[in-house]
């Protein structure tokens, strides 16, 4: 579908005043309507508990968030889209207003206005909104954008899925995980899939590990009421970690179609076995208690580092290295399949392996390492590197950013890149063990790669921070 041919729309913005609006939801509004990429008739209202004022002073707040987000903001274009918000107060209790506020919107906006509703609420937060929703009438028309975590087990998963299908048909609803609109992650699958080079080798009888690495400089920088609330297991690695790995682990979806992607995604997930809390690592950053809003006996674990195993004929065997933590040596988003040795025993054993590193950065980027001869007279191996920047081989060609990509097919009814209830069910499954029997978090020291105990989890320790090249 191209945007011409899209129909008015009305963005409807629940926790437009938090901090994810102010950093990639206006943004991605923005960068769309830059590129003309947005209907030619729409508007936005926002909302919250608390009111900004008045409308003037509500755009004043989002343009100093895209003053702060967008370079080279061309000031026609944010005019434009500030012109276009208004703000209205609403809670789960009483959403008459708002109801109110967004048909009277609609009536500038001509016949067969669609609703975008986007929640970016809290857990505990999000069923009460969704029954307003309903009993305002303000699913009708609408595709329900839903931010994780989806819950915060199992059982609050089926609660809240509950909630939303009381109220909204699956088909609706849009479960949003910016990780799966990184260029770079979808690249991941062009890569394997439309090149022989690799998808031959992209099993257990070539592969013998697959890290998936995502560790953050960042500390809570002022996140501590969420994250005492969910923690890293739940904030990452039951939506973005399992997400690549799924997207590593994906047998051929036999074409790129929402229906065919997401049932290939479901059956990896599938096969996933559930996690053992003996091979699960939690960490606590020192210093973490003395966080804005964080308990001084708080046991919250900001990181994690696990082993997972994908139970099927591809896979069988090779172990999956999930790690992710807050206040890290580095910031990387980092895949890196690690192949077997070879048969052949002609320069001897115990050589380096080979490792395919994928770095799942805005502009893709992926390194080849692999052994070679050093130049001179002896038959000697010496490390090498084959790179691939599609920034530099693609300079002309702008990449999306994630949250811009899934407002776009949010907009086109593209379920592609989001999960299914099905999906989200399932990886709840697989965690719930670590929930039920969850191991004591360890200490680490800020700026550091985690407890010790973490760093010998895969056997020849983890591309990142184990001193090679790349994690020194």
């Amino acid at each position: 579908m191209t945007t011409a041919a899209l129909p008015p729309c009305v963005f409807l913005l629940f926790g437009a005043r938090g901090d994810l609006a102010a950093r990639k939801l206006f943004p991605g509004l923005y960068r769309l309507a830059a590129a003309g990429r947005l209907p030619d008739d729409y508007a936005v209202v926002g909302s919250g508990r608390h009111s900004p004022g008045s409308d003037d002073d509500f755009r004043e707040e989002v343009l100093s968030g895209l003053r702060e987000s967008v370079d080279d903001l061309d000031d026609a274009v944010a005019r434009d889209l500030l012109d276009r918000l208004t703000f209205q107060t609403s809670d789960a209790d009483d959403g008459a207003d708002l109801a109110a506020r967004v048909r009277e919107v609609e009536e500038g906006l001509g016949d067969d206005v669609r609703r975008i509703v986007y929640l970016s609420v809290p857990p505990d937060a999000m069923g009460g909104m969704i029954g307003m929703l309903g009993r305002e009438g303000l699913a009708e028309r609408a595709r329900l954008v839903v931010e994780k975590p989806f819950g915060l087990d199992l059982a609050s998963f089926e609660e809240l899925d509950r909630d939303v299908h009381e109220v909204f048909d699956e088909e609706q609803v849009f479960r949003i995980d910016h990780f799966l609109g990184k260029e770079a992650l979808q690249n991941l699958l062009a890569l394997r899939f439309a090149n022989a080079l690799f998808e031959p080798a992209w099993d257990r009888r070539s592969i013998a590990s697959v890290q998936v690495d995502v560790p953050e400089t960042l500390a809570m920088e002022g996140r501590g009421s969420f994250y005492e609330s969910t923690g890293a297991l739940r904030d990452m690695v039951s939506t973005h970690l399992f997400q690549i790995l799924g997207a590593v682990a994906l047998e051929d979806p036999g074409e790129w179609s929402s229906e065919a992607v997401r049932r290939a995604r479901a059956a990896v997930f599938a096969d996933v076995r559930l996690l053992d809390p003996s091979r699960v690592v939690l960490g606590q950053y020192d210093g973490y208690r003395k966080e804005e809003d964080v308990d001084e006996d708080s046991d919250v674990e900001t990181f994690v580092a696990l082993e997972a195993w994908v139970d099927n004929d591809r896979w069988r065997g090779v172990p999956f290295f999930l790690r992710t933590g807050k206040a890290m040596a580095e910031t990387r988003r980092t895949v890196t399949l690690r192949f077997r040795a070879p048969d052949s025993t002609v320069f001897g054993e115990g050589l380096a392996r080979d490792e395919v590193v994928l770095e799942l950065t805005d502009e893709a980027q992926v390194h080849v390492d692999l052994l070679g001869k050093r130049p001179g007279p002896e038959m000697e191996l010496a490390p090498a590197t084959m790179r691939l920047d599609l920034g530099d081989e693609l300079p002309h060609d702008e990449p999306l950013e994630a949250y811009e990509r899934l407002l776009l097919d949010v907009l086109n009814g593209d379920h592609t890149l989001f999960a299914h209830a099905d999906e989200t069910r399932r990886l709840w499954e697989v965690c719930q063990p670590v929930l039920d029997d969850r191991p004591a978090p360890l200490a680490y020291d800020q700026g550091s790669w985690g407890p010790a105990e973490a760093l010998g989890l895969p056997e020849g320790g983890w591309r990142l921070g184990s001193g090679d090249a790349d994690g020194e």
